[in-house]
């Protein structure tokens, strides 16, 4: 099926952006490069969902695990997210794009948390489009988090641990009040989550693809949604038996 009119687009898309270090070696470009291209995707990857009536769009900018790269990789990483807040944000504000961002802020400098809370409160009404932004962010330890919250809630008296449902554990992730993502794509040709959106994906619709990330633009998306279009969403049941 292709997208058309009559074919809404999913309502929550998650993107795993990977290969820009790939991408900049088959050029003979330093990693740097990559990832400099990759900030020109995320631009039209933003718009083009935006454009399509998408309304939420999670990516995966930063793993709690990418601060083992090297340590100039990582500045440079930080500097780019910095960058494109700086950069962007008036623009996306302009567009009526709101700003979300989930994951860990221990540890962060507090001119990097500051920037990204400016961003956040500029853009919290804003209606069109809701770009989350999954900065220091590890499934895992979002779980955990989540546990020891809601422990330190039972131990309280505020639950008890018969009250503890999958609705109460969504409620208290980093992505609460966001539905979860009907599709994720991931670039680069690999085929694992790596840490990303655990909980969240359960019944997400996957999408590979072997482009990466750089290379990313609006009929690649439009690809990964046709192929969510074309597959039948279950749920767990059956499909209904026609007489």
């Amino acid at each position: 099926m292709k997208t058309d009119e009559t074919s809404p687009p999913p309502k929550h898309i998650a993107i795993i952006m990977d290969g820009n270090g790939r991408w900049a070696a088959e050029r003979g470009l330093p990693r740097s490069a990559g990832h400099k291209m990759g900030i020109d995707a995320l631009r039209r990857a933003v718009k083009a969902a935006g454009d399509m009536g998408v309304g939420y769009l999670t990516i995966y900018s930063f793993s709690t695990e990418n601060w083992s790269r090297p340590k100039t990789e990582v500045l440079f990483l930080l500097e780019l997210l910095r960058r494109f807040i700086r950069q962007d944000v008036a623009e996306l504000h302009a567009s009526n794009v709101r700003i979300k961002i989930i994951g860990s802020r221990n540890g962060l400098e507090p001119s990097l948390i500051k920037l990204l809370e400016d961003a956040e409160r500029l853009t919290r009404d804003n209606t069109k489009l809701t770009l989350v932004v999954a900065f220091n962010y590890g499934a895992r330890q979002e779980i955990a988090a989540c546990f020891q919250s809601l422990a330190a809630r039972i131990a309280s008296g505020e639950l008890t641990s018969t009250m503890v449902t999958p609705e109460v554990i969504s409620a208290t992730l980093d992505t609460a009040g966001i539905p979860d993502p009907d599709l994720l794509i991931r670039t680069g040709g690999e085929e694992r989550l790596s840490n990303f959106l655990l909980w969240q994906c359960a019944y997400t619709e996957f999408v590979f693809i072997p482009e990466y990330w750089p290379d990313f633009d609006e009929a690649i998306l439009r690809r990964a949604i046709d192929t969510f279009h074309s597959r039948e969403r279950r749920f767990g049941g059956l499909k209904a038996q026609t007489a």
